[in-house]
């Protein structure tokens, strides 16, 4: 095998291997908690779907790249292209969708009350969360609906112009008006979530920094430090995003200047735009406190099952 071709499905391989285990991880720890608090806050409930996201888009993205740059071919029939093709446009919105509600969120629950009006809305975030999780997810399912119109199956011969060769599927726009219309309707959607992300965590820099004092008072009391620490997570994971997004557009603007996308420009957007997937989780479990005090929980319980197993047979000798 080609020594390129061998790091690039190594590449992908950790990339996609991590990603997994970390969104997991996340969700199995969210899972914990739930069963043991009565509900979970409004912060962890979008990280919970986030990592759900981003585990969706690593597995219906990831996956089947780094079996096709392993030499893997025809995975995938016509039926299974559109599945597989809408599954991905979905959660990758949905990754930015949510990144920039949580921060939205974190922005409105730290703010301080400047009227009765933005009282009641703190008042009831906590019940707007379901309905925004509802409406996002019919935003994007509505915003991607043409994808399975376009995905087929890789056809034997050269790749037809104006199409996306994804390796184990093509999205065939067939014209340029529907490549341009496309691109053009997903980077709008795309940069109007991220500039909202971008003004709300900007915002929350600014509360950090013109109240610095009454943070350092209300860090004495358990719920304030709670909600800064949350917001100091927010911001990094939109830093983290927003580095990526930036990579990410700056190649599909090129994809969308050309006719035909070589096949390494293509598979230098799937890495790039899947490092945020990967990286996040490991970035909520080294931030959040709740994370690491139920992971290291179920470490400990393990090991004193093993401890009193080991105890068991010591005693049976």
């Amino acid at each position: 095998m080609d020594l390129c071709i061998t790091i690039k499905g190594v590449s992908f391989l950790l990339q996609t291997g991590l990603g997994i285990m970390g969104n997991m991880l996340v969700l199995a720890a969210y899972g914990h908690i739930a069963l043991v608090e009565p509900r979970l806050q409004p912060v962890d409930q979008i990280m919970a779907h986030l990592a759900f996201a981003n585990l969706m888009l690593l597995l219906t993205r990831g996956v089947p790249q780094t079996m096709t740059v392993f030499g893997l071919r025809h995975l995938l029939n016509d039926s299974g292209c559109k599945v597989v093709i809408y599954t991905y446009r979905i959660t990758r919105a949905l990754s930015v969708c949510f990144t920039c509600m949580l921060s939205v969120f974190q922005a409105l629950t730290i703010a301080p009350a400047g009227g009765p009006r933005l009282a009641r809305l703190k008042a009831r975030l906590p019940q707007l969360v379901a309905p925004t999780f509802a409406g996002l997810w019919l935003l994007n399912m509505a915003v991607c609906i043409a994808a399975p119109f376009f995905s087929v199956a890789p056809r034997n011969g050269t790749v037809p112009p104006f199409t996306l060769n994804l390796g184990f599927c093509h999205v065939d726009f067939r014209d340029n008006l529907s490549y341009v219309i496309n691109g053009a309707a997903v980077s709008a959607r795309d940069f109007s979530f991220v500039g909202l992300m971008l003004g709300s965590s900007g915002y929350i820099l600014v509360l950090q920094h013109k109240h610095s004092r009454q943070v350092r008072a209300i860090r004495r009391s358990q719920g304030g430090s709670m909600e800064m620490r949350a917001a100091k997570t927010v911001v990094m994971l939109v830093v983290l995003y927003a580095v990526f997004f930036g990579i990410d557009n700056v190649i599909w603007i090129y994809m969308l200047t050309v006719a035909q996308v070589p096949a390494v420009v293509a598979d230098m957007r799937v890495f790039f735009s899947s490092c945020y997937a990967t990286l996040s989780p490991f970035l909520m479990i080294s931030s959040n406190k709740k994370l690491k005090e139920r992971m290291v929980c179920a470490a400990g319980g393990e090991q004193k099952q093993d401890a009193a197993e080991d105890t068991d047979k010591t005693n049976i000798k």
